[in-house]
């Protein structure tokens, strides 16, 4: 982590007044702690060491499956994070739009999949100036119409110049996102891309997260999208219509992706790269991706996989009624789009280590800025003054909540911190 990251300190939300210039060395040097109330609550939190474990246990994943990683950016948002990703052996990173691509870039990055299209004047304008300013970078987003295509190449007639872009053919699935739907408007897709003067081909992407449901339908839901986006890359790659030197297949969401995997290793004429775009293992989380996990974990025969590594402190600022304690978080901090947050741990007032806490204890609502725990009021009350920890249900939705969070140990003292660009 660098200096040239960080916000100025009145921007970021929870970081402690005694530190009004957060450079990285000063914030080391520090000594902050959890246990001691050395930040304002509620505060996000990275856990050291299942971070780390999670960035070696993806890397370690991809290279035994002989394929690549470009984890998925919109996740964290963060440079810090992205430097650790790309460290750890990630081939690149993928974003959502042109805009996310510029945090990618100050990371250090060089190779960026755009796992969504591009259609807007400002941002082929944006994209173009990225590749002129950094001519080592290079950029696939997905084409999946003709219309597309069409728009690309009518926005570069009016630059008056030579301007080309590399893409890839989305294959889509009924009912669901973006893509191409059949094969014959995935071929006829591809024979327009190589005539244009615009775009380049690349190869072929697909998302199959919409398939999960944790039953035995995925499998085979992924399986006949996998063979489609196969049939397609043969296809194409009869009649020479890829260029470069070799052939991208990407696709991987954060729930089912092992069962991608076989798809993208195929045979052609060129080298293919098998690029998994998994984002969210990098925290992993407590909820929706830890019961997706499972199912992984059973297929995969595996012993030990990713590990939940980011949680929000919270503190109790009133217990008005019996069974009942108000706590310093609400939707502004945490995540609450699929589940609402899990109750994970208890630090009680001067204790310097967490506990587990009562069975019953649940988050039951949440408002802006406060979050409702529940409890038997016959067994273990919290009091105010309490911390109260917090796991996830996904993660992108409390990353774009905050602006940095701290790296912690497993004593609280805060190692680091990271920043995001939302």
């Amino acid at each position: 982590m660098t200096d040239s990251y960080m916000p100025h300190a009145d921007q970021l939300k929870s970081f402690p007044d005694s530190l009004p210039v957060p450079g990285a060395q000063a914030f080391a040097d520090a000594a902050l702690n959890l246990y001691d109330n050395h930040f304002p609550f509620p505060l996000a939190v990275l856990n050291h060491r299942p971070l780390a474990h999670n960035l070696h246990w993806m890397q370690d994943y991809v290279q035994k499956k002989g394929i690549s990683i470009a984890p998925h950016g919109k996740t964290t948002m963060s440079p810090e994070l992205f430097r650790k990703q790309l460290d750890a052996g990630a081939w690149g990173l993928t974003f959502a739009t042109v805009f996310q691509v510029k945090a990618g870039i100050e990371a250090g990055a060089k190779r960026f999949i755009i796992a969504n299209q591009v259609v807007c004047d400002a941002d082929l304008a944006s994209l173009h100036g990225l590749l002129t300013k950094h001519q080592d970078v290079r950029v696939w987003f997905l084409v999946d119409s003709l219309a597309q295509v069409d728009y690309i190449e009518a926005w570069a007639a009016r630059q008056g110049k030579p301007i080309r872009f590399d893409c890839l053919i989305e294959v889509g699935v009924e009912g669901q996102r973006t893509g191409c739907r059949d094969f014959e408007q995935a071929i006829g897709l591809a024979r327009r891309i190589h005539g244009s003067p615009t775009l380049t081909l690349g190869g072929i992407e697909c998302y199959e997260g919409g398939l999960a449901t944790d039953t035995d339908k995925d499998k085979p839901a992924v399986d006949a999208l996998m063979k489609r986006c196969d049939d397609i890359a043969r296809a194409c790659d009869r009649e020479q219509l890829f260029e470069g030197e070799e052939i991208i297949m990407s696709a991987g969401g954060s729930a089912i992706f092992d069962l991608v995997v076989p798809g993208l290793k195929i045979g052609l004429d060129k080298p293919v790269r098998g690029i998994l775009r998994s984002g969210c293992y990098i925290t992993h989380d407590h909820g929706v991706y830890r019961k997706h996990l499972a199912k992984v974990e059973e297929r995969e025969q595996l012993r030990e996989s990713l590990q939940p590594a980011l949680e929000v402190w919270t503190m109790v600022q009133s217990v008005p009624e019996p069974g009942l304690a108000l706590l310093t978080c609400g939707k502004r901090d945490i995540s609450y789009d699929l589940t609402l947050p899990f109750v994970t741990g208890y630090a009680p007032i001067g204790a310097r280590a967490r506990q587990a806490p009562a069975p019953d204890w649940h988050i039951a609502a949440l408002n802006d800025q406060h979050a409702y725990l529940r409890f038997d009021p016959a067994g273990g009350q919290p009091v105010v003054g309490d911390r109260i920890i917090l796991g996830i249900s996904h993660p992108c939705t409390t990353f774009d909540k905050w602006k940095w969070m701290p790296v912690v140990d497993e004593q609280g003292q805060a190692r680091s911190f990271i920043t995001t660009r939302f």
